[in-house]
């Protein structure tokens, strides 16, 4: 059995390790171990104490003054600057140009010439149109001196017949004269004022070749040159003109958009609305609305508002890009006054509080805020802000009270 058993499995007494060997090598290695884990905790405490000591960079915006603003937006529609006055002015025959008096940017006023066409087939016709009117105007004198002679001889013809020295027919014939000259001075007159509708007509022709400005305003297009041929309606393809200068009334400058017909109710004549110009994003503008076109579009589901501004400003151009928000009533009182606007990014939601992180010397100082309305991309604070205090609208999701950061130009 003993055999047996010798034989079953390897002898593993050859594995053990002495004692000594163990004592002399156990103490270094385990120092060694020690010493590196403790060096990866300091290299990881600095890691995060210099993470912490690093000031995170943040997207910053200066909080406006509220002033007495009492409206909240209850709509935002975008449209373009369009006046109700604009006109591309034509000729109203079809004619050469021979002078034009204006060009782009040029203010003009109403009844100003623009222009000047070829009128010398129009002024051939006022000639021979006066021409017939005088000729047929001298007939009548000719007709007046035969008429004073008949009437003389008819009144001879009328004593003598009371004296028994003539006939009846001769009477008849001397007062026949005289009517018929009444007649043909009467038609002749008439053949005159014929003649004068002519001389108008032919004056109206030679008129309509000076064109000239039907309102005040600023010309905007140049649309015809000298030695090109216009026409009030599209003939001669593409070698005809068909304006010769378009003009735009300053003074009726206002605002067109398009409000979708879901949110039309919120509009209202006389409602007041804020507008700002693509063109000067800081620069808000003062307008109400004048219209509210009583039709919709149907492929775009829309409704037409117009706008008018309280006060015209140069920098408002026609066709100029533009926001507008419609601003609900006045404030009911009692309710606390906005004492200044920020951006809705500024404010954060933190423990069911809103607060924003004003930045001063560097560091953030974490304010509770009490809010108003929403405007757009801006909220009204009434209480926790003040004009002229930057607040971090862009930055790390976790920031603290005290923390140093670094405001992005």
């Amino acid at each position: 059995m003993a055999g047996n058993t010798g034989s079953a499995g390897p002898d593993l007494s050859g594995l053990k390790i002495e004692e000594r060997e163990r004592e002399n090598h156990s103490g270094p290695k385990t120092w060694r171990t020690v010493a590196l884990v403790v060096l990866g905790l300091v290299i990881v405490t600095g890691a995060i104490v210099i993470g912490r000591g690093r000031a995170p960079a943040v997207e910053a915006a200066t909080v406006r003054p509220g002033g007495n603003s009492a409206a909240a937006a209850l709509l935002n529609a975008s449209g373009y600057v369009t006046p109700r006055r604009r006109a591309t002015v034509a000729a109203k025959i079809t004619a050469r140009v021979v002078d034009v008096y204006v060009d782009e940017g040029m203010t003009v006023t109403e009844g100003q010439i623009l222009a000047r066409l070829d009128d010398s087939d129009a002024q051939r016709r006022l000639r021979a149109a006066v021409t017939q009117r005088d000729a047929t105007a001298a007939r009548i004198h000719e007709l007046e001196v035969n008429l004073a002679n008949a009437e003389r001889e008819f009144q001879r013809q009328t004593e003598l017949d009371k004296s028994g020295f003539t006939s009846a027919q001769e009477v008849d014939v001397a007062r026949t004269t005289v009517e018929s000259l009444k007649a043909q001075i009467e038609a002749t007159r008439g053949d005159v004022r014929a003649a004068e509708a002519q001389i108008a007509v032919a004056q109206q022709e030679v008129d309509n070749c000076t064109v000239r400005a039907p309102f005040p305003g600023v010309v905007v297009s140049k649309d015809a040159q000298r030695g090109e041929m216009v026409s009030p309606i599209s003939a001669g393809g593409g070698f005809t003109r068909t304006g010769i200068a378009t003009i735009v009334d300053m003074d009726s400058i206002e605002i067109e958009v398009d409000v979708n017909e879901s949110y039309i109710a919120r509009v209202e004549t006389g409602q007041r609305v804020e507008a700002v110009l693509d063109a000067y994003p800081d620069w808000r503008i003062p307008a109400k609305v004048r219209t509210v076109i009583p039709t919709a579009d149907r492929q775009k589901a829309t409704v037409k508002v117009r706008i008018s501004f309280d006060k015209l400003d140069p920098r408002i151009l026609p066709d100029m890009g533009v926001k507008v928000s419609f601003l609900a009533g006045e404030r009911p009182e009692g309710q606390p006054q906005v004492r200044a606007l920020a951006p809705r990014e500024a404010v954060r939601n933190i423990e069911g509080q809103p607060v924003a992180y004003v930045i001063r010397d560097g560091r953030l100082e974490r304010r509770a805020v009490s809010l108003g309305n929403n405007l757009g991309g801006e909220v009204e604070v009434t209480a926790g802000l003040s004009p002229g205090e930057q607040v971090v609208v862009k930055g790390p999701e976790r920031l603290r009270d005290g923390q140093r950061v670094k405001v992005k130009p």
